[in-house]
């Protein structure tokens, strides 16, 4: 696969990357408290990624435009799990408005282990078969006419790691001291506002896949 091809192709994910949705939100909630579990999400984020951008060079966004069920029911599955995830946030932020006067709350205590926020990261990343669509978009004009299983590793590995360390740096940035406190007074309305809007992204995700079910599209 040509450099400017595949050079192209990252661009467009970097910009991708910088549109608000679950995956910068989540990383934004855990940055702004604690490095370490913001890189345990962005790992499982970009565990996520191997397999979407892996189905996609294999053909999956044909597969789910041929069988629309497939894409429901993942949907519904991805929606009820963020739905699930938001109320988690929404419960935390209740526990941190009536611990004001501690203002040395252990993340784990709100985030729970690196090992969660890793799996938040990936089922948060696994939960909207949109990006199957979005890198079908992207990746199909610049594919090769007969790509080789080379061309297929390459462009995976490229959109993987540019998304790790674009993330990763994001999360080094807002995990600086001087962020840190910018935000600590925030924590509780950050992970307030995070959590709303996972409850609502959550719930039109799964209520479209439901509808399209019943609609038998």
């Amino acid at each position: 696969m040509p450099l400017a091809q595949l050079g192209t192709l990252v661009l467009l994910n970097v910009a991708g990357m910088a549109t608000p949705g679950p995956d910068l939100l989540l990383l934004t909630r855990m940055a702004t408290r604690s490095r370490r579990h913001a890189l345990a999400s962005v790992s499982g984020i970009s565990t996520g990624l191997v397999l979407w951008v892996s189905l996609t060079v294999f053909g999956a966004a044909a597969l789910l435009i041929a069988y629309p069920v497939l894409e429901s029911v993942i949907k519904l599955v991805g929606g009820v799990w963020l739905v699930w995830m938001g109320r988690g946030m929404i419960l935390a932020a209740r526990a941190q408005f009536r611990d004001r006067m501690n203002a040395d709350i252990d993340v784990d205590t709100i985030f729970g282990t690196p090992w969660k926020s890793y799996q938040q990261g990936l089922f948060t990343n696994l939960s909207n078969p949109k990006v199957v669509l979005y890198f079908a978009a992207i990746i199909a004009p610049l594919m090769p006419a007969h790509p080789t299983m080379g061309d297929a590793v390459l462009i995976v590995l490229s959109i993987v790691a540019s998304t790790f360390l674009g993330f990763s740096t994001l999360a080094f940035l807002l995990s600086t001291k001087a962020m840190r406190k910018r935000f600590v007074s925030a924590g509780p309305y950050i992970d307030m506002g995070s959590g709303i809007f996972f409850v609502i992204a959550g719930a039109s995700l799964a209520i479209n896949g439901i509808a399209t079910l019943l609609m038998g599209k």
